[in-house]
């Protein structure tokens, strides 16, 4: 059976931010591992885009009740109607999580991801705390080659 791994990252992203999730698309792509995401732009997009490049399966769990929102490097498109909600849906649908970035969209998914017991690798954006102290639930990647290893050694362990 495949490996699904989801990337998430904010809609409306920083170019850095779009640099690094499609090189760990298409990483994540090169190794054989099939990319979920949102569907839509900004990170999403461009982890789509590095899948589409390293000839892997991009699927899009969006949103609206439309298949035509997906971005244009969807292979798989999965309309719920769900608005955020659908969240949920991107983190069972896989069997680890790569953060990039992000907004509270983002936030929400490492959050549901933590609570599923799914690996969630981040690159910057959020740090999480409880009553003021850190929280080390999350794998922290230095690049995006770092994340795509430390993701699929976490898939491994599972």
């Amino acid at each position: 059976m495949s490996t699904y791994v989801a990337v998430v990252g904010a809609a409306l992203a920083k170019a850095d931010e779009e640099r690094t999730a499609e090189e760990v698309g298409r990483g994540l792509a090169e190794a054989g591992v099939i990319v979920v995401c949102g569907g839509l732009g900004g990170v999403m997009e461009a982890a789509c885009r590095g899948v589409k490049a390293g000839g892997g399966t991009a699927v899009g769990i969006l949103p609206g009740a439309s298949r035509e929102d997906a971005n244009r490097y969807v292979d798989v498109a999965i309309p719920t109607g769900l608005g955020q909600l659908r969240n949920g849906l991107v983190v069972r649908a896989a069997d680890a999580l790569v953060a990039v970035g992000g907004e509270f969209g983002t936030l929400s998914e490492i959050a549901l991801a933590l609570k599923a017991h799914k690996p969630v690798v981040a690159l910057g954006g959020w740090e999480l705390a409880r009553d003021g102290e850190p929280i080390d639930a999350v794998v922290r990647a230095t690049d995006a080659a770092d994340a795509v290893t430390k993701v699929l050694a976490a898939c491994r362990r599972e």
